[in-house]
């Protein structure tokens, strides 16, 4: 079985490499290095790096089978393979790596529960699953939801990136996020460290999406002198150097459907501050002592982090009776998905 993966929103350099550094684009990287041989589905045939891209048009349905990571449009992709094919019936299994509340109106709803309840389905974690169940059931009919399958595993990380930590003179927070979107908050994010750098020393790092770098807001973060904001780092490397050097990071997102830079963070041994959300919950263990009910107890559990952080960490590592830092990459391990994605593409799709 051949295997194709959809993402409309992938960039191809010129050297034919997956281009960019956000989610979507690490993860059809992720998935291309899990299926090697895998062809990435695009406009216009081409030879790339390490992949072919081919239109959808030009797949066998027989033997290739269809990772998509634009669920609402698993439809229109059987549907388009069906008659091109001459009436064979497409395999199809949708990847939800985002969180489902992105979704708001009813009509993209009622299109994702439809496709989760027609293709079997593959979440990116525990949390994200029970969404689209709970999606299933009260968008679509009895017969469908039923007859639903559906799966999970977290993301995780490779282990194998994690560096030897460097501790930072001067405290060192980092903005969890790539983008300043509405549901990360970075508005509330900076508010709170204006609130701690009064108290105690401390240097903040943004490293932003370029289509973010350049907003206003990001120019306005700029000038505190306190406060760094630049580009995304070049590799995976210079990444987990930056990280094996970060003090602690301050989370204030809304909401998410897995938090894959705060699990590698906490894996690197940064200390974590998290609002007290079921989304946090679901990555740490019971009775996590750094969560927070309000800006202010935010901003008292960052400053504990930066100015007591050994004993933060001694803390942490009490909670799991051993090392927090490994705690998480044991529950965190990306061999857990590798080997679960490709357990579930044969179960559904071997003939």
């Amino acid at each position: 079985m051949r295997i194709a993966i959809k993402r409309d929103a992938t960039i191809i350099d010129e050297d034919g490499n997956i281009a960019g550094h956000d989610a979507g684009a690490t993860l059809v990287r992720r998935l291309l290095r899990i299926f090697p041989g895998a062809s990435l589905i695009g406009r216009g045939a081409r030879r790339c790096a390490e992949f072919d891209l081919v239109p959808l048009e030009f797949l066998d349905p027989e033997e290739t089978a269809i990772l998509n990571m634009d669920v609402l449009d698993s439809l229109t992709v059987w549907t388009t393979l069906y008659h091109s094919s001459g009436g064979l019936r497409p395999q199809i299994m949708n990847f939800v790596w985002w969180p489902t509340t992105s979704l708001e109106e009813p009509v993209q709803i009622s299109a994702f529960a439809l496709s989760c309840g027609l293709f079997p389905t593959f979440a990116n974690s525990e949390r994200t699953a029970n969404e689209v169940r709970e999606l299933v059931a009260k968008w679509t009919v009895p017969p469908i939801s039923e007859q639903a399958r559906l799966a999970w595993v977290n993301l995780g990380f490779r282990l194998d990136h994690v560096q030897e930590r460097n501790e930072p003179k001067i405290p060192v927070v980092l903005y969890p996020a790539i983008y300043l979107s509405e549901r990360k908050q970075p508005q509330a994010f900076m508010s709170i460290l204006d609130e701690v750098h009064a108290r105690t020393p401390l240097t903040v790092q943004m490293r932003l999406h370029e289509s973010h770098l350049v907003s206003e807001l990001a120019m306005s973060f700029s000038q505190r002198s306190w406060v760094w904001v630049g580009p995304l780092t070049a590799n995976r490397s210079s990444y987990w150097h930056a990280l094996a050097g970060t003090t602690a990071f301050l989370a204030t997102a809304t909401e998410e459907s897995y938090g894959l830079s705060y699990v590698e963070a906490m894996g690197a041994g940064v200390i974590g501050i998290f609002p007290d959300h079921q989304w946090a919950r679901a990555l740490l263990p019971p009775d996590y002592p750094f969560l927070y009910r309000s800006p202010d107890e935010a901003a008292d559990l960052l400053e504990r982090a930066l100015t007591a952080t050994a004993g933060c960490r001694r803390e942490l590592d009490d909670l799991v009776a051993g090392s927090f830092a490994e705690w998480i990459r044991r529950r965190h391990s990306d061999d857990a998905f590798d080997r679960e994605i490709k357990r579930r593409l044969e179960e559904w799709f071997s003939r």
